[in-house]
């Protein structure tokens, strides 16, 4: 009976999976890309020593393109709820040190064109992330699925991520709206 109450439409399960799946692999693309750029940015949080800094600089976007690539079969959704969580709370347990020895403005690390800097929203976003993960971890209801299953997906998983890059995008500006709120 108690696994009946916790079991999640499929639709909601492949929209959660494929927005985190997606958000993963993107950020990992990124700090990928261009691996020099991803470790400064991890050399500004001040938490590594020098040495372990290369090492974390390829280890974390490995493990995040992992996580995000096992999230998105059904077979090996929960491990890589499981691995998306663990990264989630760890860089989220960074950002939140980080800000408590005072940040300044320094950019989250977080991959992508837009720079989101350290900042009590970035740590709101984050828990919004691994709850959505906690979501796709679930396990689905046995419904039979439809073609309009596939599609209802595809359209949550889409807004979804333009949420969270709308998201990043008010988080990169805040800085900058208070400043104009604050102007004589």
């Amino acid at each position: 009976m108690a696994a009946e109450l916790i079991t999640l439409d499929p639709v909601l399960g492949h929209a959660a999976a494929a927005s985190v799946g997606a958000v993963l692999l993107t950020g990992a693309w990124a700090k990928l890309k261009d691996v020099a750029l991803f470790r400064a940015a991890l050399d500004n949080y001040r938490l590594l020593p020098d040495a372990a800094l290369a090492p974390a600089a390829l280890a974390l976007p490995l493990l995040e393109a992992a996580a995000g690539a096992l999230l998105l079969p059904l077979s090996t959704r929960a491990l890589g709820a499981v691995l998306a969580l663990a990264l989630l709370a760890l860089v989220t347990a960074a950002v939140a040190l980080r800000l408590a020895r005072g940040a300044g403005r320094m950019d989250c690390g977080c991959g992508g064109s837009t720079e989101v800097p350290l900042s009590r929203g970035l740590l709101a976003r984050n828990v919004v992330l691994m709850a959505v993960t906690a979501l796709a971890a679930l396990p689905a209801g046995d419904r039979p699925t439809v073609w309009l299953d596939a599609v209802a997906a595809l359209l949550t998983t889409l807004f979804a991520l333009g949420l969270y890059h709308a998201a990043n995008l008010w988080l990169a500006h805040q800085p900058k709206l208070l400043e104009l709120r604050n102007a004589p």
